[in-house]
């Protein structure tokens, strides 16, 4: 999509199509980047004592709804939001205020969320999505307040384990600019700037990456857009926190699709291995091979266990705006093919232990059939031997 005239750019000799000057379209007067960082902490988290256990300004989230939207859209169960204060974290030219919001999933996820106050020229945002894309010093921070909650709710986390999968995602929202603009024409007269500030890039994009970055595109009314991408959104609209509330939980998803995946593909190593050991007597319950199934039925269990929570958290059926939201995020987050891929490896995980199953009650079998040939060889030798009765 080509750049408005009024938006000059250069180009730097031998350094490719860079961008130099930039006469900026829009000024922000009121927005807020939001950051967020999920987390897997366990296997389930009990949000009764979590909330008995913590001691800061919490409450159970629910979906503050703007648009109208069925009762049925909510979470199940509500998650548990932590709101702490803490040092502010500087990021280029802007810093974080110093209020942290931490989300904790019944599931076993915690999300935790920054908030960047905005304002002053659109461009700028291209400098700060660049600034946050693998920021060590945000990730750092986010890591040690969620270890720091870890050790607060310990005794309401089931099999609690800090995972080394962390999913982050930022969201651009400007409830205000200057001059006042339709949507539609900040669309058309931004592309190429949108479109770098979601991928994160300073050089210019060609028309077929903005047009793949714009493509997810929704708009409620005349006034708001919410453009997603796979990294970022760019949200311009006033409050918004149903919109944001579904991103958020798209993200937390990834991160379990993620996890999970990587969770099953270590269990298919695991059993692949235990399925082509050989040797032992496996026909008691104590035998190693006995062992090893109560393994593999065990991870297949926390699979699907886990795969059904988070699939289920979120109530979002329908036509509804909300619903289209979350179908958009699903879309460009790929979360179906992490389905997909999730569903066909627990269905050869129970392949693998329904072989092993076999395995295992054929040499039972075996060892019972050669028991019984031992029985029935004794019984009749017994009246030959001397010295036994009957003999």
């Amino acid at each position: 999509m080509a750049e408005s005239p009024s938006q000059p750019l250069a180009e730097t000799p031998g350094s490719g199509a860079e961008i130099v000057t930039e006469a900026p379209l829009l000024m922000i007067e009121r927005g807020t980047c939001w950051v967020m960082f999920a987390y897997d902490i366990g296997m389930s988290i009990d949000l009764n004592t979590c909330e008995n256990r913590i001691t800061e300004n919490i409450h159970r989230q629910t979906i503050h709804h703007k648009r109208r939207a069925p009762q049925y859209f909510e979470y199940d169960p509500p998650p548990l939001r932590v709101t702490r204060v803490g040092e502010p974290v500087v990021i280029g030219q802007y810093r974080t205020t110093d209020t942290i919001e931490i989300l904790i999933f019944d599931f076993g996820t915690v999300s935790v969320t920054y908030a960047i106050p905005l304002a002053g020229p659109m461009s700028n945002l291209r400098n700060l999505s660049n600034e946050l894309y693998g920021n060590v010093s945000l990730a750092d921070d986010a890591s040690r307040r969620v270890m720091n909650l870890m050790e607060v709710i310990r005794p309401a986390i089931n099999r609690p384990s800090l995972a080394d999968v962390i999913e982050d995602y930022a969201i651009f929202q400007i409830e205000s600019c200057s001059p006042l603009t339709p949507a539609s024409q900040i669309l058309a007269g931004n592309g190429q700037l949108l479109a770098q500030i979601l991928r994160a890039e300073s050089n210019l994009l060609s028309e077929d990456e903005v047009k793949d970055a714009l493509a997810c595109r929704l708009s409620f009314g005349q006034s708001d857009l919410l453009i997603i991408d796979w990294n970022a959104a760019i949200l311009f609209d006033v409050g918004a926190e149903d919109l944001r509330a579904v991103l958020e939980f798209a993200n937390v998803e990834l991160l379990e699709m993620r996890y999970l995946d990587d969770k099953l593909d270590d269990a298919l190593d695991e059993s692949y291995v235990k399925l082509t050991q050989g040797g032992g007597d496996d026909s008691l319950r104590g035998s190693p091979r006995a062992r090893q199934m109560r393994r593999v039925a065990q991870l297949q269990v926390d699979s699907a266990v886990l795969f059904e929570g988070v699939n289920n958290a979120l109530k979002l059926l329908g036509d509804q705006y909300l619903a289209r939201v979350y179908r958009a995020a699903s879309q460009r987050l790929h979360l179906s093919d992490w389905d997909t891929s999730i569903i066909r490896k627990l269905q050869t995980l129970e392949s693998i232990y329904q072989k092993m199953t076999d395995r295992h009650a054929q040499r039972r079998m075996e060892v019972l059939e050669w028991i019984i040939i031992i029985l029935i060889a004794i019984s009749i030798l017994i009246p030959f031997l001397p010295g036994l009765p009957g003999h």
